[in-house]
């Protein structure tokens, strides 16, 4: 797997992939992160990078031991598919 990192600055999570950046925008509270947003560039979808970059997410948010918020489609969708990440959510 790829290197997610967590670019506090930008409130984002990040992907670097061929060239471009996958991330994934999230607002913090005190006990949760909230995934606002998830963009792959256009030329690299349906690669399943979406996916990686959440998994790798919701890894760095349950090491921190955070809560997330599915603040966007596509990590509903991810966390409704993937139940070994339903200790996470908020």
């Amino acid at each position: 797997m790829s290197s997610i990192r967590d670019n506090k600055a930008l409130s984002r999570f990040e992907l670097d992939v061929d060239g471009g950046l996958a991330f994934a925008n999230y607002r913090r509270t005190p006990s949760t992160v909230i995934i606002t947003h998830t963009e792959t560039p256009r030329a690299l979808r349906d690669r399943g990078i979406a996916s990686e970059l959440v998994h790798g997410a919701l890894q760095l948010i349950r090491a921190d031991q955070l809560k997330v918020v599915a603040g966007c489609g596509f990590v509903a969708d991810y966390l409704s598919k993937h139940p070994e990440f339903a200790d996470l959510m908020a």
